[in-house]
């Protein structure tokens, strides 16, 4: 019966090494070594991390599982995860303990192979924002641009920043933006 338990913890570890290798807040704080240059070994690691965290607690709650991946991702990766991805994540190596505490292979089977075949693939490039012609401006802005695709469908673009609104919303007039690009802020009277 023995061999039979460590099948299932063998399966438990590869749908937690799954899930974290679909994460793609995870594969973009690897593969812009977020975490040092140790951000692959960290990343190995946090598998074994959770593993063993599941193992030595029975009960989870979701929020728990949440709050240890974001701790671990603050900690390790010097990430704070907002894009939401925190509880599909999670839900999903509870829901793969689940399975392994029932001793359910097949299940565990399943879920590991909808996962990498779900599995998103993330792509990070620099964009340059600076609307400028001048090749010598050192001080361009950068921004990141994350395009997912989830079998076969391409979503991308900038993430738009929130329009100010409110009472308290100042406007820039023309007469305030200087020819360098500078802008003159005043106070509200």
């Amino acid at each position: 019966m023995a061999g039979a338990g460590e099948d299932l913890r063998a399966l438990f570890r590869a749908g937690v090494r799954a899930a974290l290798e679909a994460w793609p807040a995870l594969q973009i704080a690897v593969e812009n070594g977020f975490g040092g240059v140790h951000s692959q070994e960290k990343a190995e690691w946090l598998g074994g991390a959770v593993e063993e965290y599941f193992s030595r607690n029975a009960d989870l709650e979701l929020d728990e599982v949440e709050d240890f991946l974001g701790e671990l991702m603050t900690n390790e990766f010097d990430t704070v995860v907002e894009d939401g991805s925190l509880p599909q994540v999670s839900q999903q190596l509870q829901t793969m303990f689940y399975h392994y505490q029932r001793g359910d292979g097949a299940t565990m089977k399943e879920l590991t192979s909808h996962i990498i075949q779900r599995k998103r693939r993330v792509r990070a490039t620099a964009l340059s924002t600076d609307k400028q012609a001048d090749d010598n401006n050192a001080d361009s802005a950068e921004e990141m641009e994350v395009t997912a695709t989830n079998d076969g469908a391409a979503t991308g673009g900038v993430c738009p920043q929130p329009e100010p609104s409110g009472p308290d919303t100042q406007t820039i007039k023309e007469e305030d933006i200087v020819e360098d690009g500078w802008t003159i802020v005043r106070r509200k009277k």
